[in-house]
């Protein structure tokens, strides 16, 4: 009885283990966005609380704007917003408008997880259209938070990758995750072990190539975001994190010897 009921307690801390999350409503993050000692920018992203379909859901809402000189030469003001679900960040609803160097959208997607649809309006151009998804699909918001849960990613050997199903610009688009390795980096708040990883990007307007981004992330339960390097078809940029609150577990920082 007492062995039995050992393996039980045990299944029981082993299933929370796994259902435990990265992250809680309350996090905020601040990024400073910069072409080495010069800000070009600034980014943030809070995770809040909403409503959809009588439930609560996550309510995730970013915003990334351009400053100073770099304002002058290249304006950018982008708005992010995402609603998904608590327990399997499945997203109800989307929301992008961006203005980069006068590229701009404006658009709303709403999706429907039963009959695995996303109905888009856009309004810059005022149509409506509703797109046929695959069942595990999430928005570009989404998809951040759902690859800090991912269960394999403190699992993942060096050349590894995580794929999933992303929505974005009307189409379904593959994202790939690939594993670098481990470092321990300076950052604003002290030295940090990080996992790195190179998100594979669409090549083209922006970026230079598909392996142009490289990010660092705590190597920790939260695994936030602390610094993403990024080569642009007008050269390369780096965003650090520069201040966060609301995490839901210890940030972890090497001590000074």
């Amino acid at each position: 009885m007492k062995r039995n009921l050992l393996l039980f307690v045990l299944l029981i801390s082993v299933i929370a283990k796994g259902q435990d999350s990265a992250f809680e409503t309350g996090e905020w993050f601040k990024f400073r966005i910069h072409y080495g000692l010069v800000t070009a920018g600034y980014a943030t992203l809070e995770l809040k609380e909403s409503t959809k379909n009588n439930k609560k859901v996550h309510y995730a809402v970013g915003y990334g704007y351009t400053t100073g000189m770099t304002k002058m030469f290249f304006k950018v003001e982008d708005h992010y917003q995402s609603f998904f679900d608590k327990t399997t960040t499945k997203p109800y609803q989307f929301l992008r408008k961006i203005d980069e160097g006068g590229y701009t959208k404006n658009q709303e997607g709403i999706f429907n997880q039963d009959k695995n649809t996303v109905f888009v309006k856009d309004y810059k151009n005022n149509t409506e259209k509703t797109f046929n998804v695959t069942e595990d699909i999430q928005d570009i918001v989404s998809s951040f938070y759902y690859l800090r849960n991912h269960p394999n990613i403190d699992k993942m050997k060096v050349g590894e990758a995580i794929m999933i199903d992303m929505f974005f610009d009307d189409e379904i688009v593959k994202f790939k995750l690939k594993f670098i390795g481990r470092e321990t980096i300076k950052t604003t708040f002290g030295k940090v072990k990080t996992m790195i990883f190179r998100p594979l990007v669409q090549s083209g307007r922006v970026f230079k190539e598909e392996e142009s981004l490289t990010v660092w992330i705590s190597d920790d339960d939260n695994k936030i975001p602390l610094r993403i390097k990024a080569s642009l078809a007008v050269g390369s940029l780096k965003a650090d994190l520069e201040s966060f609150k609301g995490l839901r577990h210890p940030f972890m920082v090497i001590p000074d010897k």
